[in-house]
């Protein structure tokens, strides 16, 4: 996987990567989040044959078999809401990889994040860091040209 981008993306676009990045950033600990939730809800829906319940007879917030579900399937939200979020986390990815001319590649490995529990946080911690390091290394070398003495 290509640290380096394709083609180097002009000091003008910084402020655009960085507000994807801070956006991929977001929805990669959001997806991130919503997958171990979905983790745990299918535990309990396949291993127990429970689903969580909001407001129901059996209390505020309870684990009830799917034929005794009366109150709100908050099971079912957890599915919609974690559905929802890839989606964003997946154009959030597309968006950070157009802008730092990243090649295709590098979107699909990116996008495996939000299928994998745990990934996510890996996957975000990694980008974040090799995006963050080489915006600080072409500023550096910004400023190193423009302080050199134009010499005669």
């Amino acid at each position: 996987m290509p640290t380096k981008p394709l083609r180097v993306p002009p000091t003008r676009d910084f402020p655009t990567i960085r507000r994807s990045l801070l956006f991929y950033r977001t929805f990669a600990y959001a997806t991130g989040v919503a997958l171990l939730l979905l983790c745990v809800e299918i535990i309990a829906k396949y291993v127990f044959g429970v689903e969580l319940q909001l407001g129901g007879p059996y209390g505020f917030l309870a684990l009830v078999p799917p034929s005794q579900m009366h109150g709100f399937n908050l099971s079912a939200t957890i599915q919609y809401v974690h559905g929802y979020l890839y989606l964003i986390y997946l154009i959030s990815d597309f968006v950070l990889i157009t802008v730092m001319r990243y090649p295709i590649t590098r979107f699909l490995v990116i996008a495996a994040g939000g299928v994998v529990p745990f990934l996510s946080f890996v996957t975000e911690r990694r980008v974040h860091g090799e995006i963050a390091g080489y915006l600080a290394e072409r500023e550096a070398a910004e400023r190193q040209r423009a302080a050199a003495p134009t010499g005669v």
